[in-house]
């Protein structure tokens, strides 16, 4: 029989490439969705067929246990979250109900429809595996780099206090219950299927809009902030990695190289045959209102015990994005108010 994996925020970037994957290697893929008509779900629908979908709300416990008892799954990827950092100040409540509460909600769910004991012991037998899908916007702040699994947080918004709570409920219940529940303190990774809303698609888009002649200019805010920022489709491989260890273990996930924004913005505009400097224009107002200025990962954990190395590099990532935003226009389609991937 198929193992089952139940992908929370599976129409987002990291759940669609998560989906693919699994389906790759022979696993019954459910998507958790919430609502009665939810249109990502549509679009994911029509890419991958085979994903069934099962009704949810992070929000809710209630949904969560009759999804888990629905599907049986053996491994449970929780990727869902308000995952827009400048949305967290806006709507930060609801960030710390979805990004920090939902993981306690689905933490409980698999606890109750295991019959998790406190010995460890399960009424299923084997237990499901749960990866969180932690963020290394919780070091914030740093107090070094680069970041390890031993690097202390410092959050610098909502966001990053809200996952900060999940990874240590995720460690808790590990400890607590003896249940297998891991979190993969994932860098920057993006993609073409990355939102609008994101720095990175955000340039790639503006790129794509400056080469095809729709504007001329591109308006970014703080060009020194820093990060580590890799493929998401290598990504999702080291999330299925962790839950085929031995034992449960949290990984930092990243490629350890630092690239600027100045740097993303050039290395954009030269995949496109333009020169950056003509089109970007610094804007005050598109900071944060606490700038996390330096993430850099440090993957040797990760490399040693998982054996996962990151395959595509910043400047093909980032050419991959200019290239499939400028098809993308030329096609009459323009994502911008859209976050959904294409």
């Amino acid at each position: 029989m198929a193992r089952r994996a139940l992908i929370t925020g599976i129409s987002g970037q990291d759940g669609s490439y998560l989906a693919e994957y699994l389906l790759g290697q022979g696993y019954e893929v459910w998507g958790l969705a919430r609502g009665q008509a939810n249109p990502r779900v549509s679009r994911m629908r029509k890419q991958f067929a085979d994903v069934r979908i099962v009704r949810g709300d992070l929000l809710d416990q209630g949904s969560l246990i009759s999804a888990v008892e629905r599907v049986q799954p053996d491994e449970v990827y929780n990727l869902g979250a308000i995952s827009f950092v400048p949305m967290s100040w806006e709507q930060s409540e609801l960030t710390g109900e979805v990004t920090g509460m939902g993981v306690l909600r689905m933490l409980e769910a698999i606890r109750v429809c295991s019959g998790v004991s406190r010995n460890g012991g399960t009424a299923r037998g084997e237990q499901i595996r749960f990866y969180q899908a932690s963020s290394s916007e919780m070091f914030g702040q740093v107090s070094e780099t680069p970041q390890n699994e031993r690097t202390s947080f410092h959050p610098r918004s909502p966001y990053g206090v809200a996952k900060a709570y999940g990874h240590f409920l995720t460690q808790n219940y590990r400890e607590s219950y003896g249940m297998f529940a891991v979190s993969g303190i994932l860098f920057n990774h993006e993609s073409p299927r990355r939102g609008a809303e994101f720095v990175t698609r955000k340039v790639s888009l503006g790129v794509a809009r400056i080469k095809l002649g729709l504007a001329d200019e591109l308006r970014l805010g703080n060009l020194e902030a820093r990060r580590d920022w890799g493929f998401a489709g290598d990504y999702v491989q080291a999330m299925h990695l962790m839950l085929q260890a031995d034992k449960p273990e949290d990984y930092v996930i990243g490629t350890g190289r630092m690239k600027s924004v100045r740097e993303l913005a050039e290395a954009a505009f030269a995949a496109a045959g333009l020169d950056w400097e003509r089109y970007v224009v610094t804007d005050q107002t598109l900071h944060r209102p606490a700038e996390v200025d330096l993430l850099c990962a440090d993957p040797k954990k990760a490399r040693a015990q998982l054996g996962w190395e990151p395959k595509v590099s910043f400047d093909e990532l980032v050419a991959m994005m200019v290239e499939a935003d400028l098809r993308l226009l030329s096609n009459g389609d323009d994502p911008e108010h859209d976050s959904s991937w294409p």
